[in-house]
């Protein structure tokens, strides 16, 4: 297998890559696959199987357990010769993915100038969940959006590229509006804005309470989207929310992620 690739291991392929050479089906019963990335070094040629020849004369039990110590001793220093489990991106705002003229700091969470900004991770589970807070009030939009979205225009909305709730109390697609927040629940400076995507409908939460403000329409691989202009500053927050999301809904989670 070439270095860097990616398999997919039972916890019987563990034991069999330790060398113990054990593949019995009531230590592999009822296990789910485990989707890692893994590295195979060849430098040194060391083998796993010393450390764990010393269990040979135990019980299954402990051989399970010491398979763990094992994989785990020998993943520790990273070195060649081990299996190194690689590490997850975080989800933030994509600066390769922004507007000419969008500012994106505080490691990629707030966002200010003008134009847009995508996230790093497309919203490829069945529930997802993220917030923004309206740090300084302006012109804004929140929403999600396919990569083809102009990021130099706003508002966004303006096609089916975008699917957004703007400063306004708007939520747009394609040129139409498709609802509108209550009169009485435009956000403000310091409020949370929660959306939650179900690949049908877009649904969003004001300070924790849902809008009832459902939308729909855009099609495609979808990320979450934002955009400012006219001073507004907008912090992006997708873990460690502020409000704990709807039922069913979590945090973006990248596709390479073991579930």
């Amino acid at each position: 297998m070439p270095s860097g690739a990616t398999a997919y291991l039972s916890r019987c392929d563990w034991i069999q890559l330790c060398g113990w050479g054990l593949c019995s089906a009531a230590l592999c019963r009822g296990v789910s696959l485990l989707r890692v990335d893994v590295t195979f070094g060849v430098k040194t040629g060391r083998s796993l199987a010393p450390c764990c020849d010393r269990m040979c004369s135990r019980g299954i039990s402990a051989r399970m357990a010491a398979m763990f110590t094992c994989c785990l001793g020998c993943c520790g220093d990273g070195g060649s010769g081990h299996i190194a489990l690689k590490e997850m991106p975080t989800v933030q705002l994509d600066t390769h993915h922004m507007g000419t003229d969008v500012v994106i700091v505080k490691s990629g969470r707030r966002i200010c100038g003008t134009g847009g900004c995508l996230a790093n991770a497309p919203l490829h589970q069945n529930k997802s969940y993220f917030e923004f807070k309206i740090q300084s009030t302006g012109v804004w939009g929140v929403g999600v959006a396919t990569q083809k979205v102009n990021l130099n225009q706003v508002p966004l909305g303006r096609d089916t590229n975008s699917l957004v709730l703007r400063h306004d109390g708007s939520v747009y697609h394609n040129n139409e509006e498709k609802n509108r927040l209550p009169a009485n629940s435009l956000p403000q400076e310091g409020d949370i804005i929660g959306i939650t995507y179900d690949h049908v409908e877009l649904n969003l939460y004001l300070n924790g309470k849902n809008m009832h403000c459902p939308a729909s329409g855009i099609r495609g691989t979808v990320y979450p989207i934002v955009y400012v202009d006219d001073s507004a500053i907008l912090d992006c927050q997708f873990s460690d929310f502020y409000h704990t999301p709807p039922q069913g809904f979590e945090k973006i989670l990248f596709e390479q992620q073991i579930f």
